[in-house]
Parts: C-alpha cells; sequence; structure tokens
C-alpha cells in the first residue's frame, strides 16, 4: 500500500515512515525538505499518485494565531484538494485532546478549523487527537519562564511519548476510517507543575516551578479536563520514567 506521510522528516512523522515501511509498505516521507510543500503545492501532485493513504503529521513553523491558522487552513485545503483530485482513500491528521475545549488558545483554534476542513471535505478520514508529548516538556518549561522561575497551572494533564503517538498513527493507516476522533493519552495523570518540576530536576535545571492556577498554557488558562483524554482513550505504554531514563541516557 503506497502511504504518503505529510512532515515525514519531523519528530512524528519520522518515526511513523520507519514503522510503516518495517511494516512493508510504501512510504513517501513528504516535506519541503524532500520536494513536497502544501503551502505552495509544490510537488504535492506527484507525491499523491497512486496512494491510497495519507497521514497529515506538519506542523506550523510559527505559533503566533494568525501564522498558525494560515498554515493549517492553507495547507489543509491544498492537501484535501490534491487528495480528492488523486482519489485517496483515507487521510489521518494529528491533533491535540482538547482542541474544542480551549478557545483562547490561538494554537487550538487553528487545529479546529484543520478539523473541519477534513471532516467537511468527503474523503473517509481519521483524527488522531494526542495529548502532549514528553519530548515538548523543555518547550512548556521555556514557554512559562521569567528568570528563574517557572509559572506553572497544577492542572492534571496525561502526556505521551511520542514513539506511543507514532505507533497509533502509523495502526491508524492499515484500518478502516473512524470517519471521527479517536484519542490518545499516555499511562500517567499528573499536575503540569509537578511533571515539569520532575522533568527540570532530573536534567539538574535549577529553575523552581511556582504553582498558579491561573497560569497560562500558550494562552490560555486550564483545568483538570483542559488537556485530558475523554472516555476510552487509547493509553501509551511508555512511562514518563521510563521516557526519562532513555532520554537522559541520550544526552
Amino acid at each position: 500500500m503506497k502511504i504518503v506521510v505529510i512532515g515525514g522528516t519531523g519528530l512524528i512523522g519520522g518515526k511513523v515512515v520507519t514503522n510503516l515501511r518495517q511494516k512493508g509498505h510504501e512510504v513517501v516521507a513528504a516535506s519541503p525538505n524532500t520536494g513536497v510543500n502544501t503551502i505552495t503545492g509544490e510537488g504535492l501532485a506527484e507525491a499523491l499518485a497512486g496512494a491510497q493513504v495519507v497521514i497529515d503529521v506538519a506542523n506550523s513553523p510559527s505559533f503566533e494565531d494568525e501564522a498558525v491558522m494560515a498554515f493549517f487552513t492553507t495547507s489543509g485545503r491544498n492537501l484535501l484538494a490534491a487528495e480528492a483530485d488523486a482519489g485517496v482513500r483515507h487521510h489521518i491528521a494529528l491533533s491535540v485532546v482538547g482542541t474544542d475545549r480551549l478557545p483562547q488558545s490561538g494554537y487550538l483554534r487553528a487545529k479546529v478549523a484543520q478539523e473541519d476542513l477534513i471532516k467537511a471535505s468527503g474523503i473517509p478520514h481519521t483524527i488522531v487527537r494526542s495529548t502532549q508529548f514528553f519530548e515538548f516538556l523543555g518547550g512548556i518549561a521555556q514557554s512559562s519562564t521569567d528568570g528563574q522561575t517557572v509559572r506553572l497551572s497544577p492542572a492534571h494533564v496525561q502526556p505521551v511519548a511520542s514513539d506511543d503517538v507514532a505507533a497509533l498513527v502509523a495502526e491508524a493507516a492499515t484500518m478502516a476510517p473512524a470517519n471521527g476522533v479517536i484519542e490518545l493519552a499516555g499511562p500517567e495523570r499528573i499536575g503540569l507543575d509537578d511533571l515539569v518540576r520532575r522533568y527540570l530536576a532530573a536534567k539538574h535545571d535549577t529553575r523552581e516551578v511556582v504553582t498558579d492556577v491561573r497560569a497560562r498554557y500558550f494562552g490560555t488558562e486550564l483545568n483538570d479536563k483542559s488537556l485530558t483524554p475523554g472516555d476510552n482513550p487509547h493509553i501509551g505504554t511508555t512511562s514518563f520514567e521510563t521516557w526519562l531514563g532513555h532520554a537522559l541516557a541520550q544526552k
């Protein structure tokens, strides 16, 4: 089966490509680096020719509100139009748990717009909403840092390893389209403040994590349901401690 992975050279995309190739599929790793650009349309028709499945795990290079909205809507329209022309039978997109619950976040508003385009396209689809990746903890800490203080909400999160995200996305490519949303979360539910505190301590980072219920997470306040999954999500197998041990060993 020919499968095209949009964003196929990134963190998740690279893992998805490897996973699917190991299973014997013909996989195209599509990104601007490989001559496929969903914003300009360059190389898109050629990459999708003969493809049965398209997986979109591309991310915006900018998280600024207008830029991220422009990225996901422009990319989404171009990609879905090209898929319709190519006769693609299954579109899979990676999104975020809580996307529809946090309208104050410009990034998540853009993900809602992306999801709406997919649902309206008429192409059979599966939207995989994942919780935050362990790999993004450093960025989360940095975004909330002022001097030596990291101000974070105690709201519960249920983060997941990127390996587990890639595994589910790859599995979805071999299944019938859900024509809806499936969710993925990690095995441990924990306060965001405590999670980042553990992460920084393990890295011997001396910044102090201060708990603040009003602290904003990329522009929006959180509660325990903001970024946690609903009923019966898929659960990743990698614990935070296991991931952290591997991450530290690779340094």
